[in-house]
């Protein structure tokens, strides 16, 4: 990803409002997240670190976090240390990729001390460590030993050191003789990779732009760079640097076509053409929020509700299986009709067999041109002991024909359930929407239920949305919220949205007796599409109709509902438009 030191810097900047302010709580989300409320003059700001190798960063972020009931030992000991701490300065080394965040603090003695919190964000070497102000480490959210590493110790008691760095110009400070010079004395190479090693903090990202405008889209080489595209190097080097400098940077996120955020930068990108969707955000603080938080949320409800997958999806095996199994038993019951032709073939010819015999070839006189059959008969049996076999057979293919179908419409219902479950957890965002799904779970029997005693939360209202023309949309989060969502809350005269054919939750929109207009049973439609499993499809059709035509049948699963009296609508879904839709 692109938070390099060059964007560390802008985040710098940014953060310089953080100045003067004063903490007020602490939270660890996570075992590697560290969220610090502070109070500064222009109201409470939270500021976010990361030290997960696969999302470090540091910026102030407005999304909420669910916080364990108990707060781990390094949250503990942030608090103890930094507790009403101010905040009074933010220092970058070079273009490093470390904060130093100071904070001046009053220790066990109530003597005022300045107490850092260092903010690596190096990838998979990233780390939160605090420093006391004699230089030495306090702790870490992630101790470093011999085993781990022969260079860099961070272990508690000893003098903090910074990391390994090597020779390479800052492009802040270097001019256009010095970064000639550098590129003269490189090994020759792909230009792109050739400027991440002569120059410190940039991206694969920022220097494959520099490369992009350098050659205009042409592949280029360190060696044989010269004359214009030299200059144009040189010229997309020195706008970087003004743009850094002055504050006037480009913070945009480019995304795949389907909607899957791929990178982001502090400048406008031009090298991925039309490959790519680009969305510009305020600052650079606001990119990182919406980045990470949007790539990150499936992977921490992934992670919090991984039994919960593991569950369904082995559910969901074992049911297509059985599914499976019960069919090809069903297509041999076909032959239930062939049972009963020869018993009566048998009873109708039974003088012309003799027991002993394996086999006899009998007229079939159901048929109007009579052709014959062959009929496997028991040599242990009488003719009228094979008769009775058969009709046994035809007896039994019957009762499995009735058992088995009956079977199979409840295991494709039970199939279509647990899909409609998958698909709730994989659009839950909260720990509570996966509480909630797993009491789901527990009532209809595919969770034990748990010895303690504990009350679950309760649950969170349906989600709500406000439409273009005022409407109130109400959007279940589970099967259960569905259920109560459409035959207890909406009223007779309220419009109900479905995905067709399509997992997904119910939609109502609140008319309070008036006729909404077209647009807002478009939107309805949007979000409607939008949390459904079809949210990547191209084009989703959407089944609509009054809330008094839909009824659930008796002993159905929850959200199972049948409905009449139906439009239906085909929309594209927009996550931009359902977003922007949402109270």
């Amino acid at each position: 990803m692109a938070l390099d030191g060059a964007f560390l810097y802008a985040i710098r900047n940014e953060l310089s409002s953080l100045i003067g302010g004063r903490v007020e709580k602490i939270h660890q989300p996570s075992r590697e997240e560290i969220i610090i409320s502070l109070r500064t003059r222009n109201g409470g700001k939270k500021l976010y670190i990361s030290a997960n190798a696969a999302s470090a960063r540091v910026h102030i972020t407005e999304n909420t976090v669910d916080n364990p009931q108990t707060p781990p030992m390094f949250c503990m000991l942030l608090r103890k240390h930094l507790g009403s701490g101010k905040l009074v300065g933010i220092r970058q080394d070079g273009l490093e990729r470390i904060l130093f965040l100071d904070f001046e603090c009053v220790n066990e003695l109530g003597d005022i001390v300045t107490v850092t919190l260092a903010c690596e964000i190096m990838g998979r070497c990233s780390n939160l460590i605090i420093i006391n102000n004699e230089g030495r480490v306090i702790d870490s959210i992630k101790r470093v030993d011999e085993e781990m590493s022969r260079e860099r110790l961070v272990l508690p008691g000893m003098k903090y050191t910074l990391p390994p760095r090597g020779e390479r110009l800052n492009f802040l400070e270097a001019d256009s003789e010095e970064i000639k010079t550098a590129l003269k004395s490189a090994d020759n190479g792909e230009l792109s990779k050739v400027l991440i090693r002569i120059f410190e903090g940039i991206s694969p990202i920022l220097a494959r732009e520099w490369t992009f405008f350098a050659g205009r889209g042409t592949h280029l080489e360190s060696g044989s760079i010269q004359g214009d595209a030299l200059d144009r190097l040189l010229f997309a080097v020195k706008r970087t640097r003004e743009q850094l400098i002055d504050g006037d940077c480009c913070f945009s996120a480019v995304s795949t076509r389907d909607g899957q955020l791929k990178d982001f930068s502090f400048i406008r990108l031009s090298q991925f053409g039309t490959l790519m969707y680009t969305k510009e955000l305020p600052s650079g603080c606001a990119l990182l929020d919406y980045f990470y938080s949007e790539r990150d949320r499936a992977a921490r409800t992934k992670q919090r509700a991984n039994d919960l997958f593991r569950l369904l999806i082995n559910l969901n095996d074992r049911t297509m299986r059985r599914l499976s199994v019960q069919r090809e038993e069903l297509g041999k019951c076909a032959e239930k009709d062939h049972y009963k032709l020869c018993g009566d073939l048998i009873s109708a010819n039974m003088y012309r067999i003799s027991k002993g015999e394996s086999s006899t070839v009998l007229e079939n006189f159901y048929d109007e041109e009579c052709p014959q059959i062959r009929i496997e008969l028991d040599v242990r049996k009488t003719p009228a002991q094979n008769a009775q076999h058969y009709y046994n057979e035809y007896k039994k293919s019957v009762t499995a024909e009735e058992k088995l179908t009956e079977q199979i419409e409840k295991g494709e219902e039970e199939l279509q359930y647990l899909d409609s479950v998958l698909d709730s957890l994989t659009r839950a965002t909260s720990e509570n929407d996966i509480i909630q799904l797993r009491l789901e779970l527990r009532e209809q029997g595919y969770i034990k239920a748990s010895s303690g005693k504990a009350k679950p939360p309760k649950a969170l209202p349906p989600i709500e949305y406000k439409s273009s023309d005022g409407y109130t949309i109400l959007v279940g989060r589970n099967n259960c919220q569905n259920d109560q969502l459409t035959l207890k809350f909406a009223e007779k005269t309220d419009i109900w949205l479905h995905t067709q054919a399509i997992t997904g939750s119910h939609v109502i929109i609140v008319t309070d007796g008036e006729t909404p207009p077209d647009k807002t049973i478009e939107e309805a439609a949007i979000i409607a599409a939008v949390n459904s499993k079809g949210r990547n499809s191209g084009l989703v059709p959407v089944d609509y109709c009054l809330a008094r035509f839909v009824k659930k049948p008796t002993g159905a699963k929850p959200g199972k509902v049948i409905f009449t009296n139906y439009r239906t609508a085909f929309v594209k879904p927009d996550a931009e438009l359902e977003a922007a839709l949402r109270v």
